[in-house]
């Protein structure tokens, strides 16, 4: 069960009891390379100053600067967990690496309230997954957000065996910082505390043509 209707994801699903849930500026700029056309006929000497005919190129639109949750308001310009190399190999070492991208995702999800990221690289049936979904469409609505809850990923471990169903099981210890559901003008939904427990998770995973896809995660 979910403990709020706007509550992080604390899960209670398939028998959980514990936690789950889940720079710099480049600018680029052009030189002056045009000269002016001269009404002379001789050539200009190089002591000579030209004026340009051509406008520098635009420069690079500097990165948005990152400004993390706060009880005021939402994170702003929170950068994307991008997916390693690693985890896109049918390996032990893409399925412990695919396992921790997953919930960099689900961390990224409760930062911006945005779900698709964890929706592409999750099977339909995911019921864990499903209450993750509904979480963000709740804390996220009428300019509600969510502060906090972030999963940390303590310890990783496979034995990279296949299920009967073609799966393969990764064992996570995983903890969840303090949490709250705010709104505009100081409103608090709900709060959470940090969980000093840790809690064991399995996630089975399958590999398709070339990518992992979750198909379940719940408390061991």
């Amino acid at each position: 069960m979910i403990r709020s209707a706007v509550a992080p994801l604390r899960l209670g699903t398939l028998g959980i009891a514990a936690i789950l849930v889940l720079g710099g500026c480049s600018r680029s700029s052009g030189e002056p390379n045009a000269e002016a056309a001269e009404n002379s006929s001789s050539s200009p000497s190089s002591s000579e100053r030209t004026s340009p005919t051509e406008s520098a190129a635009p420069s690079a639109t500097p990165t948005a600067t990152y400004k993390p949750v706060t009880a005021e308001g939402p994170a702003e310009n929170v950068p994307l967990p991008v997916m390693p190399e690693v985890a896109k190999e049918e390996s032990k070492e893409g399925l412990i690496a695919f396992g921790e991208h997953w919930f960099d995702l689900v961390n990224y999800g409760y930062e911006t309230g945005d779900a698709a990221p964890v929706r592409e690289i999750s099977a339909p049936d995911c019921e864990i997954c499903e209450s993750f979904y509904d979480d963000l469409e709740k804390g996220y609505v009428d300019g509600d957000w969510i502060q906090g809850g972030k999963i940390n990923v303590l310890q990783t471990g496979t034995k990279f065996i296949q299920t009967p169903e073609g799966r393969y099981q990764l064992l996570l210890s995983i903890r969840q910082d303090a949490s709250a559901n705010r709104g505009p003008n100081g409103k608090v939904y709900v709060e959470a505390p940090i969980d000093e427990s840790t809690t064991a998770q399995i996630m089975e995973a399958t590999y398709i043509s070339d990518h992992w896809v979750v198909n379940l995660v719940e408390n061991m």
